[in-house]
């Protein structure tokens, strides 16, 4: 007798059921292989250590275009009119960055005949002319001597408006009646409208660190001009939003001949330098309406006009309690107040220009933040204190973490002796450094500045780099006597390309990568970076590997490095180079 199969002993129920379960497992086995593949395509989001898996091979960003080798996306000349405002169209030339679907996806060119940089310190006086090809400022300002060109390089003589005699006997006379800019107790200043930055560079061997800025406008390329040549700068105007700086930031703010209308619109652009200045910091202004008696001739305007412009000044200055520390020669000097009962006695007056609300917009808060016609206060637990030698500074603990319920000095001191640490490893993978071939430096994710104090020994500056997004520590920073800026990461830089012989990023992309495209961070890297650049990555194990796959696709050569000195988490350290190409 034939033995029945276990099919035929299944009821007529189960068979009707066993067609429709073997239907539903079938689907599942197509959705699982699906749902397998979509995943391997996805960013990680959770898994600590994901595993790379290639679905086709990688393709490589291509070279922009010829004209894009000088592009500043954020202000691009070519999209000023959309913007075009009041302030005589100072407010076009603010950041205006493009939507995302509007940006680059490649690789910006150097110029055809794009050479090495010239070394620093002969790059302050000498480059290459092929490096930032542009006349204008040679041809229009040759009398005054900014640039000049002489076959294959730019010669930079240390003219000015103001420089008759040369950028070197202008800062002499100014010592003269500013001593604190030899006793070492002025140590960052601010240079605004800053021209080619002979100014900055002449501080420089002085031990002061100067941040030059100005506009991308006429004036062909000079913040680039002033990068090339070795000196902290860059992109910026005063309009109508805040400086990208925390309050009480810099020791000296100055303007020589800038062409800023520090009278108008209420002294609103005079308000903006009293926030950004720390207490008892200096405002120096050379040029009109300075010593209008002799100089009045030749600036477009009457005698009297500029007496008139002059007293304004003198007003408008006092009504926000700073005092006249000198008004001699070409230069009126002014000193910002030490302790806020010039600003209590003004808030209880009622006089103007007012007082601020720093609960509306705190005094730190300079992100496409508005500037307000208002005198910013010291906060109420502020203690004024005598200004220290900068050297005792940069490794003091901060006036701001000592202000602060958030941050303590144990903290800090921690973070100091972690990258000191760091950085004498750096010095194992990154040959360069500490070498005339690294000059201009740039800490992505600056947090403290101790990785920029532990290089100070070295021939380099180095620009901190605060998030917007992040702890605001910056205040700390211009507190050692370093200089930084505020950005979001999501957006383009404010310079231009080819301006940073080397990147630092400890942290960044862990920290902004729920908010900005990796790639879109990497492709600004390699815009700002120099050919033959140095890029520094610290971060997590895995997301290390994707910064090093994505690479790759840059023409960076790169190489891994373990570093357990001081790191609290597992930490890998990917050292890059930037291939020096050309289309």
């Amino acid at each position: 007798m034939r033995r029945q199969l276990p099919f035929e002993r299944l009821t007529e129920k189960n068979k009707r059921i066993l067609p429709l379960a073997i239907s539903i497992a079938g689907a599942c086995t197509i959705c699982f292989f699906l749902g397998s593949f979509y995943c391997g395509l996805r960013e990680p989001n959770v898994v600590p250590r994901p595993h790379t898996l290639v679905v086709n091979p990688p393709i490589a960003f291509k070279p922009c275009k010829r004209e894009f080798q000088d592009f500043t996306p954020c202000t691009d000349p070519s999209r000023w009119s959309k913007h075009a405002g009041n302030t005589k169209g100072y407010a076009a030339r603010e950041r205006h960055c493009p939507p995302k679907q509007d940006r680059l996806q490649c690789l910006v060119p150097p110029p055809p005949d794009y050479k090495d940089p010239i070394r620093w310190p002969e790059s302050l006086n000498t480059t290459w002319y092929s490096n930032v090809p542009y006349d204008w400022i040679d041809k229009q300002k040759s009398n005054q001597h900014w640039v000049e060109r002489k076959d294959d390089k730019f010669i930079f003589p240390g003219g000015g408006t103001m420089f008759p005699h040369g950028v070197g006997v202008y800062v002499d006379n100014l010592q003269e009646v500013l001593p604190p800019l030899k006793d070492g107790t002025i140590r960052t200043a601010l240079d605004t409208g800053c021209g080619v930055a002979s100014w900055g560079g002449d501080l420089l061997h002085r031990g002061i660190l100067p941040l030059s800025f100005a506009p991308k406008d006429n004036h062909e390329a000079q913040i680039q001009f002033a990068l090339e040549r070795g000196i902290p700068a860059m992109l910026g105007v005063i309009a109508t939003q805040r400086l990208p700086y925390p309050s009480r930031a810099f020791d000296m703010a100055h303007c020589s001949r800038c062409l800023i209308p520090w009278s108008a619109n209420g002294g609103l652009y005079l308000t903006e330098i009293a926030r950004i200045l720390r207490p008892g910091g200096f405002w120096v202004l050379s040029g009109p309406p300075v010593n209008y008696q002799r100089r009045w001739r030749g600036w477009e305007t009457t005698e009297e006009e500029q007496r008139q412009d002059l007293e304004k000044l003198m007003v408008t200055m006092k009504s926000m309690c700073f005092t006249l520390y000198k008004l001699e020669g070409d230069f009126a000097i002014w000193q910002k107040p030490t302790t806020n009962e010039c600003h209590k006695q003004k808030k209880q007056d009622g006089s103007q220009p007012a007082i601020c609300d720093t609960d509306a917009y705190p005094a730190d808060d300079a992100w496409y933040v508005p500037m307000e016609p208002c005198v910013t206060p010291f906060p109420d637990n502020f203690v004024s204190t005598p200004q220290r030698q900068w050297r005792e500074r940069v490794n003091a603990i901060p006036p701001r973490i000592l202000e602060s319920k958030d941050e303590s000095a144990a903290v800090f001191q921690h973070d100091v002796k972690k990258w000191q640490e760091r950085v004498e490893f750096y010095k194992t993978v990154v040959g360069e450094l500490g070498s005339n071939k690294i000059r201009n430096v740039m800490d992505m994710n600056a947090g403290y500045g101790s990785f920029a104090a532990a290089l100070v020994d070295m021939p380099v500056w180095t620009m901190n780099v605060v998030s917007t997004y992040g702890v605001n520590t910056l205040g700390a920073v211009f507190d050692r006597g370093l200089i930084g800026t505020y950005h979001d990461w999501c957006e383009a830089f404010s310079t231009y390309p080819r301006t940073y012989d080397m990147l630092h990023a400890a942290g960044l992309f862990s920290a902004e990568g729920h908010r900005c495209e990796l790639t879109d961070v990497m492709l600004e890297m390699d815009r700002i970076l120099r050919p033959n650049g140095v890029v520094i990555v610290r971060d997590l194990d895995y997301v290390v590997e994707r910064v090093a796959n994505a690479a790759k696709l840059m023409r960076w050569d790169c190489q891994s490095f373990s570093d357990d000195s001081r790191s609290d988490v597992s930490e890998e350290v990917l050292v890059c180079r930037k291939e020096f190409w050309t289309i």
